[in-house]
């Protein structure tokens, strides 16, 4: 037999990062006083579209309080260091100090340590103390073996988390969560994470998820897409998990928010992201530059500590001032990481859009060649 023969190459679907678009002003342009960016995520207020990852370097008990009074919301790791040490200051500090090629290793040691259950009721208290809601992110492993203590518990939102989540997953050495049977006796919005395929997002809102958080690797921290070969440019994967909302919407009158998890370091992709359908962002490496970030100018991968196969890594992040000041501003700085909330705000002013949603109703083009054109001289900056 001759030719032609196909093959996967010549079926190829491109897909697209932040840097692969842009945002086209139309022909409305509205004074940024007049932006709202507020809304309500799975019952809880949002002065506007950030949510902290749930990253022992970002979130404490302490900076979920810090975090909600600038009107943001923080998840807590369930299988962090919070919920294995009474006080994990010698562990934060172990972590921090120690050297590149001792770092992994440390990471093992000291996340071996059990998760505590009597710890679980302590933190929601703390949380509860500094006047933020309870949020908690853990896997659906953890999810399965603490849930007794979930339900019995304070909590607001639950967001079950993993590398890749399914409406499907098979094991035959252990019985896997059942997530609507889950959902419906958790008494609390249960958000499930992280996917990037529509129909996969589809099935999980079936199964009545609160909300979704799509992303597969594009943290900065995370080493999922060269350790594992699997993920999709987020711009990709955003738009699409955003139709399946959309559909799922029409067919039931449910709305499920999409949250673009990993991959934003500026104020302008927190836009973009909005542009192609997220109702908001989760950002952990721009939260742990804070000085109130528990992880003291670094910032790790949850994934990090596999004492076998490791898909995250210790980054340095610096410190460059408070979470109120890489949230709200002032910006000492031009690149656009600092003052995110006020960059969102002044790009919606230029794109004509009033609030969260209206961002959809912008034109996204395809333009790698926006962030270069014309900056030779800001190269080297």
């Amino acid at each position: 037999m001759s030719g032609p023969f196909i093959s996967k190459i010549d079926t190829l679907r491109p897909a697209y990062g932040f840097d692969d678009i842009s945002l086209a002003p139309g022909t409305d342009t509205i004074d940024p006083a007049d932006v709202d960016l507020t809304q309500e995520f799975c019952g809880i207020p949002l002065a506007e579209p950030i949510i902290a990852s749930a990253m022992d370097a970002v979130v404490s008990p302490a900076t979920a309080g810090v975090l909600r009074g600038l009107g943001s919301l923080a998840f807590i790791n369930l299988e962090g260091l919070w919920f294995r040490y009474d006080d994990p200051a010698v562990q934060y500090a172990t972590i921090i100090s120690a050297t590149a090629d001792k770092v992994q290793s440390t990471f093992a040691e000291i996340y071996a340590a059990p998760i505590r259950p009597e710890l679980i009721a302590r933190r929601i208290a703390e949380i509860r103390a500094v006047g933020a809601p309870v949020a908690i992110a853990a896997t659906p492993q953890a999810v399965g073996k603490y849930s007794a203590a979930l339900i019995g518990a304070d909590v607001d939102l639950l967001l079950i988390q993993s590398q890749v989540s399914s409406a499907r997953h098979i094991a035959s050495g252990y019985s896997p969560l059942e997530l609507s049977e889950f959902v419906k006796r958790a008494g609390m919005p249960v958000a499930i994470g992280n996917t990037t395929n529509a129909e996969a997002a589809y099935a999980l809102m079936e199964q009545g998820a609160a909300a979704v958080f799509v992303g597969v690797g594009p943290g900065n921290a995370c080493t999922t897409r060269e350790v594992l070969g699997i993920g999709v440019p987020q711009v990709t994967a955003v738009s699409d998990v955003a139709a399946a909302r959309d559909a799922f919407f029409s067919a039931t009158g449910r709305y499920v928010p999409v949250v673009a998890d990993g991959g934003i370091r500026k104020g302008g992709e927190i836009a973009k992201a909005l542009a192609v359908g997220a109702d908001a962002v989760m950002i952990g490496s721009p939260l742990a530059r804070g000085s109130e970030a528990p992880g003291g100018g670094f910032n790790w991968g949850m994934a990090a500590p596999s004492p076998t196969l490791p898909r995250g890594t210790r980054i340095s992040v610096g410190t460059v001032g408070s979470m109120e000041q890489i949230l709200h501003g002032p910006s000492r700085v031009t690149d656009g990481s600092e003052n995110l909330a006020g960059a969102v705000r002044q790009s919606a002013a230029a794109l004509g859009v009033q609030n969260v949603r209206g961002f959809r109703n912008v034109e996204v083009i395809y333009a790698p060649a926006a962030a270069t054109e014309g900056k030779s001289w800001q190269r080297g900056r």
